[in-house]
């Protein structure tokens, strides 16, 4: 203040005319103002207009990193102001705050390539709404600033068009990379989600009021007009159903608030509530005042207009929200009729909007229909039910394992309408049914698909108190079997030796998984599984074998869980696979060679001479040893040891799994190998999720012998070994796949 520095810097940067003194210039003052800490320095540095000259300055932004320089000062210049000096940084008439140059200039860089300088002027804008006072906040929410708020929501529309198209994209994409580009693209709109959260609270009303107007008008519910199925085409920016929901899925669980929670429930469920009032009319008899109007809802919503998109030639058009209400109450009379005859309520029901998807013969539909409607029950504290047939005490507490809030409804059990249960309660039977039939599907469907399928029936198990019909058992019977001998087939695959270390391995993980709170899944798997059933890569090595039969063990568990829920009333703790001992396993060997390692010596008396070509050492003499123990097996290559005629150095080790020995058609004394080249516990370190993009090739060994005779002994001799070797794994599994195990786990636990 003595030197007049800020004055200084303020005049150098009206004579400079480049970047190489703008750039040094702001971030000095960046660093001044970050390490001010008396009040009277920092409203010093704010007054004078000193700041504002500053930010105003016309800026070369094209030119090196000015652009990142310029909005850390403005970020270092937000985190010092407070409620009191915040009035010199705006320009005012009257009472009326008509300029405010540092919130201006920053928005300019919202949209900002640079990832940095988006997450700076987000951190700006919150610091600068968690102070505002009500002349600010009048400026803020009002346009031309205010457009700011439908920039960023039309922002995330846009993206949430490019997730759809990546979703429904039609290139030849293998799975794996396609799941890559939609998770990039999850991920950043759901930082927008919570960039939208952040604003939400702040907790200023007007503030709330112009993000939740934004959000609902042009996001929400133009996804939400699809999934109503109005019989015309109202827009919704031609996101497919799938992509609606769970965008729709995830704000809500990112954002929330009673608002949206309100507006999205009341929209969805407008049909149930309608046919609910109607009919709790006609049996009482009483229609004095009563239009059948079921929308109190959507009373927050009145005189907001949905924009969507028309015709080409139309552009963007805008629908009232009180002009849908009047389309939706036509649609329900004319579909609805309540003439005294007798009728299901639940067929009636599965005719409308989101309840037509949940029972859809799409798979990842019905399961994202399902995981909207449990979103908004586990929002049961947000719903303001005034007059309406909802039943909150059971919506979701019972199904979600949530603890019981009875607040709101001991302030408005009054004003409800007595009607039996709650939608999902009225349509658990048929949901369960949907969710076993997905399970027992011929041919079955991705495992994936059945492991989201199994986290969903324990769910509805868990609230229909782990009761099931006989057609009920019988359907989750067959997709019990349908696993197990999914699980049975491993045995003959590459991998058969690593299925008992892969179900210990597994077991916590998927019983984790299992027994996740809904409030932690996110939806994503929805998309996910829409593309699995588009696409399933076509390519086969050891890395995809080895996949399918982690799958395969991991529905299998899920299966096994299952049961125990049903039959036992609880989840199974990690089995204990026990290995054949000693004697059993008839013969034995000298450890040497069943532990053989590169470089040691090991025994040829049962090794079968032949010749291998290597393309480094070329044609070299060697012994082929194939031994079994235990769930082991290794195929041993040595080369004869210079002084010990009955003794060979090893130089090679493949395990016996997977070597499908095959003699050549055309040269009888070659005998074919597949080497597994694929490292699983690559994939055990980096989590059981993992998958790998690009795998491998498996490796190829061609074994030369002096005469057809030996070749035939040699593969014969593989194949008893991994027979061998086979049968231990059998063994080992053995008490877990019969039919029998829970009633072995429950003597156990009773001894």
């Amino acid at each position: 203040m003595e030197y007049q520095v800020l004055a200084e810097f303020v005049r150098v940067l009206k004579i400079s005319t480049s970047s190489t003194i703008e750039a040094p210039l702001l971030q000095y003052l960046s660093i001044m103002i970050q390490n001010m800490d008396s009040e009277h320095a920092i409203y010093y540095c704010l007054s004078n207009d000193y700041v504002n000259n500053i930010v105003a300055h016309p800026y070369n932004f094209n030119a090196g990193d000015l652009a990142l320089y310029y909005v850390s000062f403005l970020r270092a210049v937000s985190s010092k102001i407070s409620r009191d000096t915040l009035c010199l940084l705006v320009k005012v008439h009257g009472d009326v705050v008509v300029s405010f140059p540092m919130y201006t200039e920053a928005l300019k860089f919202a949209q900002h390539e640079e990832k940095m300088i988006q997450t700076a002027i987000r951190a700006l804008t919150l610091n600068i709404y968690n102070i505002c006072d009500d002349n600010v906040y009048q400026f803020i929410t009002t346009p031309p600033a205010s457009i700011y708020f439908s920039d960023l929501v039309s922002s995330l529309r846009k993206q949430c068009l490019q997730l759809d198209a990546l979703v429904n994209s039609s290139e030849d994409k293998c799975t794996h990379q396609r799941n890559k580009d939609i998770f990039l693209k999850t991920d950043k709109i759901v930082d927008d989600l919570f960039y939208f959260k952040d604003m939400l609270s702040v907790g200023e009303s007007r503030l709330s009021r112009v993000v939740t107007q934004n959000l609902l008008s042009l996001l929400i519910l133009p996804l939400l007009l699809p999934l109503l199925k109005l019989g015309e085409n109202k827009g919704s920016y031609h996101i497919s159903a799938v992509t609606s929901l769970y965008i729709v899925s995830r704000l809500l669980q990112v954002v929330g608030g009673k608002h949206l929670i309100n507006g999205v429930a009341g929209l969805l469920l407008y049909h149930y509530m309608a046919l609910c009032e109607r009919e709790a009319i006609a049996t009482n008899g009483d229609t004095a005042g009563s239009t059948g109007d079921a929308s109190p809802l959507l009373h927050s919503l009145n005189d907001i207009n949905i924009k969507v998109s028309g015709h080409e030639a139309e552009g963007e058009k805008e629908i009232n929200i009180n002009y849908l209400l009047q389309h939706l109450n036509v649609q329900t009379s004319s579909n609805s009729h309540f003439d005294g005859s007798p009728r299901d309520d639940n067929v009636c029901i599965e005719r409308f909007g989101i309840f037509a998807y949940l029972f859809s013969d799409n798979h990842s539909i019905s399961l994202a229909s399902l995981f909207l409607l449990l979103t908004l029950a586990e929002n049961k504290g947000n719903i303001v039910i005034l007059a309406y047939p909802i039943d909150l005490e059971h919506f979701p507490a019972s199904l979600l394992g949530m603890s019981q809030s009875q607040g709101l409804m001991n302030n408005c059990e009054s004003a409800f309408l007595k009607v039996d249960g709650s939608i999902l309660v009225r349509l658990m039977p048929q949901i369960l049914k949907t969710l076993l039939k997905v399970l027992a599907c011929q041919p079955p469907v991705s495992p994936p698909m059945q492991w989201h399928t199994g986290w969903f029936l324990r769910k509805v198990l868990q609230c229909q108190g782990n009761k099931l019909t006989d057609d009920n058992i019988h359907l989750f019977n067959t997709s019990y079997e349908q696993s197990r001998e999914c699980l049975q087939k491993e045995l003959d695959g590459c991998w058969f030796d690593h299925i008992p270390d892969t179900i210990g391995n597994e077991w916590g993980s998927c019983k984790k998984a299992l027994e996740l709170q809904f409030h932690v899944k996110d939806p994503l798997f929805t998309l996910e599984l829409e593309i699995c059933q588009q696409a399933i890569d076509g390519n086969f090595n050891s890395c995809f074998a080895w996949e399918r039969m982690v799958d395969a063990v991991k529905v299998f568990i899920l299966h096994l869980q299952l049961k125990a829920l049903i039959f036992m009333g609880c989840l199974l703790e990690k089995p204990s696979l026990e290995s054949p001992s000693d004697s059993d396993l008839g013969k034995t060997y000298s450890r040497d060679i069943s532990s053989p390692s590169f470089g040691s010596e090991v025994s040829l008396g049962s090794g079968i001479p032949c010749r291998i070509a290597f393309s480094y050492a070329g044609v070299r003499d060697i012994y082929l040893v194939a031994v079994a123990r235990g769930i082991s097996g290794k195929l041993i290559l040595a080369e004869k040891h210079p002084f010990r005629s009955q003794r060979g150095v090893v130089i090679a080790i493949a395990p016996l799994a997977g070597l499908s020995p095959r003699i050549d058609e055309d040269h009888p004394t070659w005998l074919h190998l597949r080497i597994r080249e694929f490292e699983p516990n690559f994939v055990k370190a980096k989590g059981s999720q993992s998958k790998v993009s690009t795998p491998p090739a498996d490796g190829r060994w061609t074994l030369g012998f002096h005469s057809a005779k030996a070749c035939e002994t040699a593969r014969l001799l593989i194949l008893e070994e991994t027979c061998k070797q086979r049968s231990s794994v059998e063994s080992m599994l053995a008490p877990l796949l019969r039919e029998d195990y829970l009633v072995n786990v429950l003597d156990s636990q009773g001894d």
